[in-house]
């Protein structure tokens, strides 16, 4: 949620900071400005909506002109969307430049205290309480300054920030929010993510919590918050630029779904040895695997449907009891830590605030904790005891669609790692299901080839106000991806539910015409499906049934069949979810949705 972008160095800035915000839109968000020093003053300019608007009203730039600045794409938290609202905001004399990604829990407090003293605010933001306190609180040191304004600040934030009495100089510090420095040719950058910076350098830092920095053209200095200097590490991202372009794509998230063989695929090469599965960075020994009694996955959205699936994946293969939360919910309920119990967290961006609270109280209970993510470096993989990569490479997309893929590529290997350990598949069984997943990234290619049959189909639902996706078992965690992929950019009701709960309250919202997607893989649960499917034709719906190949029997009942190839019984959600990601996508654009920027969602929800 929100973007920040800085940068100073040889070039005019105000391109950069446009092109790093444009990098950044995928996080969500309602109104932008840049702010750019100009050797005598600041100058700022906002707008209400799209990037678009800012770089027509700026002239892409041009019209602030200057070697220093910083950007913000704003994702509403305080006050609605607006020009006024906008970041960069500053103090009275626009000498104290700041944009902010995060949120200020006191900041009603500390804009009381300000008021007092006479500060006047135009905005309605938590943000416009940083720039009057720094202003408050300046000493002609701006390390000095800001620390005194964290010491009163509380809340999570990330923060760029210039002070016209310091040209040439900008200044950034974290708490609970992203944020990375990155050291290229022309000058230096700050940045919200990775990608903002991807075409300009790929050496980067990630900068710790109260950590400040201060970035010249050709210099960088990074503090504590005892304002005693400290030496950070840089690190060489592989991403190349075009990664995170769309490369002749209508759409980044039709991109990203066609990239899911090869992200699958470079999840899983790495660590399949022979008929062994080797997965060198988790840093667990066999004896500490086989001693582990209990396993919470903690994760939101998306990754929490990949843990509610792998849920079944790892109590049927390594017959460990598995509890999946959400880490919103975790975080506030007391949760009971047994002794040799494991904590899975997993994020795509790695920094998610409730899973990162999550994982704060599990290591305060002296609990470990595994990170599955896709960003190297980010947060939970620094913090976590143990991480294990996704290797998906930039999603750009709000709705995941690859990220997702490899969650549940990382959790079917780490639970056939456990079943290895632990003894309890066979070595014949092993092989199978290692040749099983080795067979994924193709299978689902053959998916995305067929889509034309899906785009069909989505096109006669364009118009839809109720969808409902049921399953058994497995297949209830692939309703639940479902229907959120359509929910969330289509903008049409969907809703997921366990088949067998039907008759306790949902049958009752069925009627002529009500599309139902009814997901059926599991072979042992064909009969009890299909009755399912029955109970909500015989009260008008039109039902969309996804199952394996050769179910032939379900044509009978079903009016929409669509076939995905045969594979382990416990990785049939990563072929089932390929058609419904494609349906949610088809019917978004017939309805003339942003697929890529969906209303009031952000990528990375780095605030409660």
């Amino acid at each position: 949620m929100c973007g920040i972008v800085g940068y100073t160095g040889d070039e005019q800035a105000a391109p950069i900071l446009l092109d790093g915000l444009a990098k950044l839109e995928y996080r969500g968000y309602d109104s932008a400005g840049i702010a750019v020093f100009d050797g005598e003053k600041i100058n700022m300019a906002k707008a209400a909506g799209r990037l678009k608007v800012l770089s027509e009203l700026t002239h892409d730039g041009k019209e602030l002109p200057g070697f220093i600045g910083i950007g913000h794409t704003r994702w509403a938290t305080h006050g609605a969307p607006s020009d006024t609202n906008a970041h960069p905001h500053c103090n009275k004399d626009q000498s104290i430049v700041v944009v902010h990604n995060g949120i200020i829990e006191n900041y009603l407090k500390l804009r009381r205290k300000l008021e007092s003293k006479g500060y006047e605010f135009q905005s309605e933001t938590d943000t416009e309480v940083l720039a009057h306190l720094l202003d408050y609180y300046y000493t002609g040191e701006p390390v000095s300054t800001i620390i005194k304004v964290m010491h009163r600040v509380e809340g999570s934030y990330a923060l760029g920030i210039l002070f016209e009495k310091h040209p040439g100089e900008m200044y950034a510090v974290r708490k609970d929010s992203p944020l990375i420095v990155g050291k290229a040719q022309s000058g230096n950058l700050i940045a919200s993510d990775v990608p903002a910076v991807l075409k300009y350098t790929r050496e980067v830092c990630f900068i710790e919590n109260e950590e400040i920095v201060k970035l010249t053209g050709n210099e960088m200095h990074f503090y504590n918050v005892d304002e005693e200097e400290i030496t950070k590490e840089f690190q060489t991202i592989a991403w190349d630029v075009s990664a995170a372009e769309k490369g002749g794509y209508e759409h980044f998230m039709l991109k990203e779904m066609y990239e899911q063989p090869k992200a699958v695929g470079d999840t899983l090469s790495p660590r399949i040895k022979g008929n062994r599965i080797v997965i060198e960075e988790l840093g667990m020994s066999d004896e500490e695997i086989r001693a582990i009694r209990k396993i919470y996955i903690i994760a939101c959205g998306s990754a929490f449907h990949s843990g509610m699936t792998n849920k079944y994946v790892f109590e049927g293969l390594a017959r460990i009891p598995v509890e999946v939360d959400l880490a919103s919910e975790f975080r506030y309920r007391d949760p009971i830590f047994e002794p040799n119990t494991l904590v899975i967290i997993v994020s795509q961006s790695g920094e998610t605030a409730d899973s990162l609270a999550a994982l704060r109280e599990a290591k305060a209970h002296g609990v470990p904790v595994l990170g599955i993510v896709n960003v190297v470096g980010s947060s939970i993989a620094r913090e976590a005891d143990h991480v294990m990569y996704t290797w998906a490479g930039p999603e750009i997309a709000v709705a995941t669609t690859k990220a997702y893929s490899t969650q549940l590529i990382a959790q079917y290997l780490l639970a056939l790692k456990f079943a290895q350990v632990r003894a309890t598949v066979s070595d014949e069984e092993l092989e199978e299901m290692i040749q099983d997943l080795k067979q994924l990234p193709d299978q689902i290619e053959m998916l995305l080839n067929n889509k034309e049959k899906i785009q069909h189909f989505a096109n006669r639902y364009i118009a839809a106000r109720d969808v409902f996706f049921i399953g058994r078992g497995i297949d209830y965690a692939i309703s639940m991806e479902g229907s959120l992929k359509l929910k969330e950019i289509s903008y049409i009701h969907s809703e997921a539910y366990a088949a067998g709960e039907l008759k306790h309250g949902t049958i009752s919202l069925i009627e002529d015409g009500t599309l139902v997607a009814a997901v059926l893989t599991q072979e042992s649960l064909y009969k009890k499906m299909i009755s399912n499917i029955e109970e909500v034709r015989t009260r008008g719906a039109f039902v969309l049934a996804v199952t394996n190949v050769g179910n032939h029997e379900v044509e009978k009942t079903a009016d929409y069949v669509i076939y995905i190839p045969k594979t382990n019984r416990y990785f049939t959600n990563s072929l089932a979810i390929i058609p419904l990601q494609l349906f949610g996508y088809y019917v978004a654009i017939g309805k003339g949705c942003d697929v890529d920027k969906p209303r009031n969602l952000a990528k990375s929800v780095t605030v409660e």
